[in-house]
């Protein structure tokens, strides 16, 4: 008795097991949307929104700005950096205002192309106009990176390399190391760069989220001209190096 019932417990099992899965599965409703169905958004960031008071006691407001509106693969981005020094009588500076197309071409990292420009907001101002090439997106280790190469209107070719990294101190707040670094591999005259590596520039910023759009901060920063570009600046008299001390907010929306 005992062996039979092994034996129609053994037939309830295989019968159970071998159904069609369709036979006991529910049937997803017809306007559901695909699992990973591709859509279009974006972002506006402020990275840094913040006033620097200098070691030469200059002031100066600074933004640092990123947009963006796209897929997964394929976005448009507009990049603008600049600053304004209080009460010196001389135009905002825009450091570069850049709009770029963008393609995804591996996990985390963007090649991006478009045009930029940058100089001073001034009716007489001579504007840099050039394009750009840049590689975009999150090295091992967690590092941001935006690495450009940019050619203008009369054929000189510089670079800029950013790298910023965030060490989580709370759950809600961070400091945050950054690295800039520019170079010329022309001379311009016309723009008054010199070739070879022109600046190097270290920051720390500790900021904390009072939510996930805003997140005051404060920090300072290094900065250092170098190679030909500090030769020039002694020439002129001017200090090769910089300090500063920063108050501002990251947000975004």
């Amino acid at each position: 008795m005992k062996s039979m019932n092994k034996i129609v417990l053994s037939l309830i099992v295989i019968s159970v097991t071998t159904l069609p899965s369709n036979a006991y599965a529910q049937e997803s409703p017809a306007d559901w949307p695909e699992p990973v169905a591709e859509y279009y958004t974006g972002l506006i960031l402020f990275d840094r929104f913040e006033y620097t008071r200098t070691n030469n006691e200059e002031n100066i407001g600074v933004w640092d700005m990123v947009g963006w509106y796209g897929g997964d693969k394929y976005r448009l981005y507009f990049k603008s950096e600049g600053e304004n020094k209080q009460d010196d009588g001389e135009p905002t500076d825009i450091e570069r205002a850049e709009l770029l197309a963008s393609k995804l071409i591996a996990p985390y990292w963007e090649l991006q192309g478009g045009l930029g420009t940058r100089g001073t907001l001034a009716s007489d101002s001579n504007m840099e106009n050039y394009a750009v090439i840049s590689l975009y997106g999150l090295a091992p280790y967690q590092f941001e990176m935006d690495n450009s190469l940019m050619i203008n209107e009369d054929g000189d070719i510089n670079f800029a390399v950013e790298a910023e990294y965030e060490i989580r101190v709370t759950q809600t707040s961070y400091l945050q190391p950054r690295l800039a670094i520019s170079g010329s591999l022309s001379e311009s005259k016309q723009f008054e760069r010199q070739s070879g590596f022109n600046s190097v520039r270290l920051g720390l910023r500790y900021r904390y989220e009072f939510s996930r759009e805003i997140a005051p901060y404060i920090g300072m920063y290094w900065s250092r001209s170098l190679g030909n570009s500090a030769d020039a600046a002694k020439l002129k008299g001017e200090s090769i190096t910089e300090t500063g001390l920063v108050i501002g907010a990251r947000f975004w929306f």
